[in-house]
């Protein structure tokens, strides 16, 4: 692979290049994630199809028929490429290939860590899967689900998701907005920060918040059997912790170390809304599935949709008619799908996690 080191030896700012004409996702994060590093951090860029122009250059991506990081050159067009990222099986564009090769280097720069870290190649496992792999995809063409398997299947779409997704953001960027008046080039930049600055944000939270809290996610885990008898009371103490990636693959651990199947998963998530000491609390119902809107188990029926001291009354009344002990006053609402709901302390919200459960 291409080490960053070989451009750091350069007396200049290495000169890069890409394409002209319409642009994409992919070389606009390409040119974006080299510079980040100090090597190409004032890098030139030109854009052309022209070889003798590209053959000036140190570095070219998405064009000129080349994939060679000995030589600098990270081009994905020609026939014979079928280049994937490790354990992946989405043929990589000029945003993957340019990841691959000089990813860890970035990431080892935002956290301050050698590239051979551990945590290092989890954020880097993680940003493809997350980011890079979906601009490869739509790169090359290739969807998420196979077409035919589809249509085999009858499905269809309930509504219109406009394709909005970050490589139509990034065509529509071609054309300039009401009253400008930009240059093809200025539009690319616009692009490659606008997709790059996204890219660093997604870094950002990866490193500083979805890592971290896999530390505190599982040792919840760990303890759910404390919160409740059936451990499937996930109590977090912090807000804004990023749990349901971190939960299922625990889930999925234990049920490949026993035979408890998935009976024994987690239904219910409680934690604060902020981490004030006076703060609300809420309860969260888990997901079928990390995409999916489908919960493990609502909670009851009769809360949903009701609010404040109309959501207290109805609580009430249907734990006395359960001659169950009474839920404390202060709910706040229960989402009229009976995804998630709040009450004004700790207490309240763990007791409606286990009235949930009934």
């Amino acid at each position: 692979m291409a080490e960053e080191t070989g451009a750091k030896r350069l007396k200049s700012p290495p000169l890069i290049g890409t394409h002209n004409g319409h642009f994409h996702a992919d070389e606009a994060l390409a040119v974006y994630l080299l510079r980040l590093l100090p090597a190409y951090s004032t890098s030139p860029l030109i854009r052309t199809r022209d070889p003798a122009r590209l053959a000036t250059c140190h570095t070219v991506v998405d064009v000129g028929g080349v994939y060679d990081p000995a030589l600098n050159r990270y081009d994905h067009h020609q026939r014979t490429f079928d280049t994937t990222f490790p354990q992946h099986q989405t043929k990589l564009s000029s945003a993957g290939l340019v990841y691959m090769h000089f990813g860890k280097a970035i990431i080892a720069q935002h956290m301050g860590l050698s590239s051979d870290h551990q945590d290092v190649d989890t954020i880097y496992e993680k940003l493809y899967g997350d980011f890079i792999e979906a601009l490869d995809a739509h790169d090359n063409g290739i969807s998420v689900y196979c077409p035919k398997d589809i249509s085999n299947a009858g499905l269809e779409k309930r509504f219109r998701d406009g394709g909005i997704n970050l490589g139509s953001l990034i065509s529509d960027m071609n054309l300039s907005g009401p009253g400008e008046s930009l240059d093809e080039d200025a539009l690319f930049a616009r692009a490659s920060t606008f997709i790059g600055e996204t890219f660093s944000r997604k870094l950002h939270a990866a490193s500083s918040k979805w890592l971290p809290a896999r530390a505190t996610v599982t040792q919840a885990y760990r303890s759910r059997f404390d919160v409740h008898p059936s451990g499937k009371i996930l109590l977090l103490s912090n807000s804004g912790i990023p749990w349901k990636e971190h939960l299922y693959r625990l889930e999925e651990e234990a049920g490949n170390a026993t035979t408890g199947g998935t009976e024994n998963n987690v239904i219910y998530v409680i934690y604060p809304e902020s981490s004030t000491e006076d703060a609300n609390w809420r309860v969260q119902c888990v997901p079928v599935s990390e995409s999916s809107f489908e919960s493990r188990r609502a909670l009851p029926e009769a809360w949903r949709g009701a609010r404040d001291s109309e959501l207290d009354r109805i609580i009430s009344k249907e734990m006395d008619a359960k001659k169950r002990d009474r839920i404390p006053d202060g709910a706040i609402f229960v989402h009229a799908s009976g995804f998630i709901g709040g009450h004004k302390n700790k207490t309240g919200a763990l007791a409606m996690a286990i009235e949930g459960l009934s």
